[in-house]
């Protein structure tokens, strides 16, 4: 099971996009070098005035390419790196994912799932509406969120487009994500 990496991202300022790049270094147990969110602790404005000390969860970001169709149905455009990610993927379900899961990224870097994004009102300051579109609910009426995953660097190592991404579960039983 695996995919590959569509596009890289970061940025050095806080901004709700990302630049692409043509290639991105994660580092261990800190993120993507050069980017706003890296770090041992949170960094994101949200989590920081509640608890600055809390571990970073949120290393790395990454989305599914797939989604940009998706939204694309409904009238909106997205391109990677819009809504804020380092990684977009393709081929991938990454939404399916268990916690724990690894992602092996190109020669060296290893991400470690830790759970899904929890889509703010930021994505509809970028395009009014679209935040409808990456929340949903299923059958049951739980919530269903598509802005992607979170995950640590277990180990560092650089990211390009075109990379391959191998897909190892943890040992069972899985634990399904939830918003970090």
């Amino acid at each position: 099971m695996g995919g590959t990496v569509a596009a890289v991202s970061r940025n050095e300022d806080y901004s709700f996009t990302k630049p692409n790049h043509a290639g991105i270094t994660l580092l261990a147990g800190l993120g993507v070098e050069g980017d706003v969110h890296a770090g041992v602790t949170v960094k994101h404005r949200s989590r920081v005035a509640v608890d600055p000390s809390r571990p970073n969860l949120r290393q790395v970001h990454l989305i599914h390419e797939e989604l940009f169709a998706e939204v694309g149905q409904g009238g909106f455009q997205v391109a990677p790196g819009d809504l804020g990610e380092n990684i977009t993927t393709r081929g991938i379900d990454l939404l399916g994912l268990p916690t724990g899961t690894l992602l092996r990224i190109g020669d060296d870097a290893v991400v470690e799932v830790t759970g899904l994004r929890n889509p703010c009102r930021q994505i509809d300051r970028f395009q009014n509406g679209l935040l409808k579109r990456v929340i949903a609910r299923d059958e049951a009426g739980e919530i269903v969120r598509k802005a992607g995953i979170m995950g640590i660097v277990a180990r560092g190592g650089v990211v390009r487009p075109g990379d391959d991404i191998r897909v190892e579960l943890p040992a069972g039983p899985h634990r399904p994500l939830a918003p970090v």
